[in-house]
């Protein structure tokens, strides 16, 4: 095809072109294509025309009525139930009978539409949602991706290539010239028989051939277009079998060279023929260009300044690179001839060449360098036998005796006693070398170590390691009233040297020194360096930061230290005091605890923590007694305390002593009536089953303290434990009058009413709580299930969506958010509820049980433990890790998420105060209430 003919010419126009359009040539009308204007009265063109068709207004008017007649009465539009689509009537006139009638019918289809509306448009509801539920859009599996465009920065955005042309490159570059690859058999067939066209030109058939005309025309043959040459079979052929042998000849030399001469078998290993393949791609990442440039450069830099060592150092790691290991050699060698005095050269000739050949040119190193340290420790790194290793150490001790690098790498090869006799040596040439010294001195008996540190001591009076070694030293060998002294005269020794006593430093000495042992050195340090450089009004803060940094750091014994220096200096101030029992409570024996609280009692006698720790220390030792004289003296030193009454009554009743708990709360309630004391005298009497005594007792504690919500809740529950709803409403009805600020009351009263049935009551309750009570999460929380557990799923979702927008950071209410979605969108309101939450242990907690849905075990162990650690007290977080565990975890895991939560002692929670608080369970221990939270949970989530 001629390339200069337009493509488009003699084709038809596409569908919906318009001419002009591309030139903006539209727009007008002209009279051609509307014909010529005519009035409505000008006669027509018919002259013999009826009348009423004379004019184009009679003609028009009956052109329009005929097709307002025309009915399409085929066949294929009629159908069996409903006849014809169009009305067969339409054209006959609309009296009042036929709207009467119409009217009729249409009443009708609205009553027929009417009955059982709301159930069929809540069954079409509920299929769309199931439907949407197996079968998500798009947009909700992709919206978790979506999101994650918020993150895309301006640059990403804008390194994004334009769509442009979606065209591949052959439909937007069309090549009019088609060539076919032709067979070999096709070029060895006409080099045999010499032809030399195989096709016709079309433009001979067009023109009538080459016979022109004109003198001289085609037909005359050019002065050498016939010449021999490639086509011909006179010269040179073209046989591509035999190209083709010629290569198969080449692969049989090649595979020959690698093939065992003697048996003719093959020697080639598949996995080492592939690695050398490997091995000789180039392994730079630059381009071919960047190499050539590079080595012209570098060859510049060489040529110009041939004694510059970098300049061959570099060019040689240039061809290791690009993988011509024996041109890099040869330069660096080149190199060593131009840079004898180079330490760098030598070594970097030594890496490169191989074993043998590397000793030879580390040898002629020393030779120019003989008090290169660097060049002797690779001499000896190149041998592999430990006396060739000793021998070249020790030619080069007798080059170099000052150098400790040689020393040290010399006294690792040797045995302890010839290695003390080195050490001894080493000492010698090198006296201010702190690590010989203590290599010595750890390596003499405890008479010689003294006599060594204390040479060392006079060699280096400023380094603080000797006197701490001394230290560790007499306590090793029992001498610790030594310790201080030493200790002690180090720091002034080291003032007197002009040495400034870095605190950061002699603590870090103290934490290696606890962990080496040595108890009495970390102690003595502590004390001697804690109290420098800090201001008197810093000196509590920053104590007890130091303290828990050594016990992040495992320097128990420091952070001890600290503590007792602390407490010295500080014997009235019942925070230490309390840091520091916890501390032994965490980390001490039992014993070290209580030695601690009986100092502790009595420096702050009026601490009542202080008393209750000992006390209840004894009584988890089993020591009833104890506990009871520790509360006996506390009672002398806190006449009337409450707390003090209220544990003296626990440990009565939790060791089954009920008259004498009964008896010390009737004194209590004498003594020091409280409302605490009236409600724990209420629930023993309720948990022992004297019922009238605890309503008798509660009514007369309401007499007294009618503003304290928990008495009105106990009221409230035995009335609903015996069975009467009405005097329970009516309790917790009187309560929320006096208390109307108390959530727990407000969501007794209104589950009260849903268990009798009331719903609407109960969604009443509810919503005056929230009322009175604003941005409360618990009592939006309650709303939300209310409705949930009614099957009023919409309205739920519509509650939540309100209670989020009140209290926007409230954990439990997205904790439960996250379970109101459909699976597939669980995961993106997560991501929203940690951005709002990031560390709230109820989101945290939902997280882990997300992943444990998903069957991600690890993930959600690892944010189990988050959450935990988090917030302690959280017993729902406790049960459901240890369910966790129960499904998917080991005997030693659970075990180990037993006994975290009974030292953690948790209260709160709705699943753990639901079980903890029943009256069933009151004498039950941490760990038995974590067993029975967790049989309780069930894995619908």
């Amino acid at each position: 095809m001629n390339k200069k003919k337009k493509p488009f010419l003699g084709m038809p126009a596409p569908l919906g072109y318009v001419p002009g359009l591309g030139r903006g040539a539209t727009g007008f009308t002209t009279r051609s294509d509307i014909g010529p204007a005519r009035d409505a009265n000008d006669p027509v063109d018919d002259r013999h025309a009826p009348p009423g068709k004379r004019t184009v207004g009679d003609q028009m008017k009956k052109s329009q009525a005929a097709d307002d007649d025309d009915e399409d009465l085929n066949d294929t539009n009629y159908d069996e139930f409903n006849g014809y689509a169009g009305s067969l009537f339409s054209s006959g006139p609309y009296e009042k009978d036929d709207e009467e009638a119409d009217a009729i019918y249409a009443a009708l289809d609205k009553r027929m539409d009417e009955r059982r509306k709301e159930r069929r448009e809540q069954r079409e509801k509920e299929e769309i949602e199931k439907y949407r539920m197996e079968r998500p859009k798009i947009q909700q599996q992709f919206s978790d991706l979506k999101r994650k465009l918020a993150e895309v920065t301006e640059e990403e955005w804008l390194s994004i290539p334009e769509v442009g042309d979606a065209r591949n490159k052959r439909q937007r570059n069309p090549r009019y010239e088609k060539l076919t690859p032709v067979p070999d058999s096709f070029f060895a067939k006409h080099l045999q028989t010499g032809e030399s066209h195989t096709s016709v030109d079309p433009r001979q058939t067009q023109f009538g051939g080459l016979n022109t005309p004109y003198p001289g025309g085609l037909n005359t043959p050019y002065p050498g277009g016939m010449t021999p040459g490639l086509m011909t079979p006179g010269t040179g052929e073209l046989d591509m079998r035999k190209i083709g042998q010629a290569r198969n000849t080449l692969m049989d030399m090649r595979l020959s060279q690698v093939s065992d001469s003697v048996s003719g078998q093959t020697v080639v290993d598949p996995k080492g023929y592939l690695t050398d393949l490997n091995s000789m791609i180039p392994t730079h990442g630059g381009d071919i260009n960047d190499i050539k440039k590079a080595r012209l450069l570098l060859k510049s830099v060489r040529e110009t300044n041939p004694h510059h060592p970098p300049a061959w150092i570099a060019s040689a790691r240039l061809e290791e690179v690009t993988g011509k290991l024996q041109v890099a050699r040869n330069l660096i060698m080149k190199g060593t001839e131009m840079c004898p005095k180079s330490e760098d050269v030598w070594l970097e000739a030594a890496r490169l060449q191989p074993g043998d050949t590397a000793k030879a040119v580390v040898a002629q190193a020393v030779r120019h360098l003989p008090q290169s340290v660097r060049i002797y420790i690779r001499a000896a790194e190149l041998e592999t036998d430990v006396r060739a290793k000793k021998r070249v150490l020790r030619k080069a001790l007798e080059h170099v005796p000052n150098s400790v690098r040689l020393w040290k790498a010399a006294v690792e090869l040797e045995e302890p006693e010839d290695a003390r006799i080195m050490l001894s040596r080493a000492v010698e040439c090198c006296p201010t070398s702190v690590e010989l010294w203590l290599a010595l001195a750890r390596l003499e008996t405890y008479e010689n170590a003294r006599k060594v540190l204390n040479k060392a001591r006079e060699n280096i009076p400023t380094d603080r390691h000797i006197w701490v070694t001394a230290a560790k030293l007499e306590e090793a060998n029992g001498n610790t009233q030594m310790v201080e002294k030493i200790i002690d005269r180090a720091i002034t020794s080291l003032r007197a040297n002009g040495v400034e006593i870095n605190r950061e430093q002699w603590i870090q000495d103290a934490e290696e020194c606890d962990k080496a042992g040595s108890v009495a050195t970390c102690q003595a340090v502590m004390r001697a360096v804690i109290g420098i450089g800090i201001e008197e009004e810093d000196r509590k803060h920053t104590w007890m930061e130091d303290a828990d940094s050594c016990v992040a750091h495992g320097a128990l014994e420091c952070a001890r230290a600290i503590y007792a220096y602390a407490l010295q200096v500080f014997p009235s101030k019942k925070s230490v005091w309390l840091r520091a029992a916890y501390f032994e409570k965490n980390h001490g024996t039992r014993e070290s605890l209580e030695a601690l609280l009986q100092r502790a009692v009595a420096h702050c006698p009026k601490a009542e923590v202080l008393w209750l720790m000992g006390a209840k220390s004894k009584w988890l030792a089993g020591d009833v007694p104890a506990a009871r004289s520790i509360l006996a003296l506390a009672f002398q030193a806190n006449p009337n305390s409450e707390e003090i009454w209220l544990a003296a009554v626990k440990l009565e009743s939790e060791n089954n002593e009920y008259e004498r708990a009964r008896r010390l709360l009737a004194k209590a309630r004498s003594s020091a009536p409280t409302a605490r004391v009236f409600m724990k005298s209420v629930k023993l009497e309720w948990v022992l089953g004297s019922i009238e005594a605890a309503q008798e007792l509660c009514e007369e504690a309401l007499r007294h303290y009618e503003d304290f919500p928990k008495l009105w809740m106990m009221k409230g529950q035995i009335e609903e434990q015996a069975g009467l709803t009405d005097k329970a409403r009516e309790a917790y009805s009187q309560g929320l009058k006096k208390c109307p600020h108390s959530t727990p009351l407000w969501l007794l009263l209104s589950r009260l009413e849903e268990k009798i049935g009331q719903l609407t009551r109960a969604r009443a309750i509810l919503e005056k709580s929230r009322l009175k009570n604003p941005k409360n999460p618990a009592l939006w929380l309650e709303s939300v299930r209310l409705e949930h557990r009614a099957g009023l799923k919409n309205i739920a979702n519509t509650l939540m969506a309100k209670a989020l927008q009140e209290c926007p950071s409230s954990g439990v209410l997205w904790s439960e958010a996250i379970f109101l979605e459909a699976r597939p969108q669980r995961k993106t309101k997560s991501v929203d509820a940690l951005k709002k939450c990031e560390h709230d242990p109820h989101v945290l907690l939902a997280v882990a049980k997300l992943f444990w849905s998903e069957r991600k075990i690890t993930k959600a162990r690892e944010w189990f433990h988050r959450t935990v650690k988090i917030d302690s007290d959280l017993g729902d977080a406790w049960a459901l890790f240890y369910k966790f565990e129960l499904q998917h975890g080991t005997e030693e895991q659970r075990e180990e998420v037993r006994r975290r939560c009974e030292n953690a002692e948790p209260r709160h929670g709705e699943l753990w105060c639901a079980v903890s608080k029943d009256i069933a369970n009151w004498q039950k221990k941490i760990g038995e209430v974590l067993v029975l939270v967790a049989a309780h949970i069930k894995n619908a989530f």
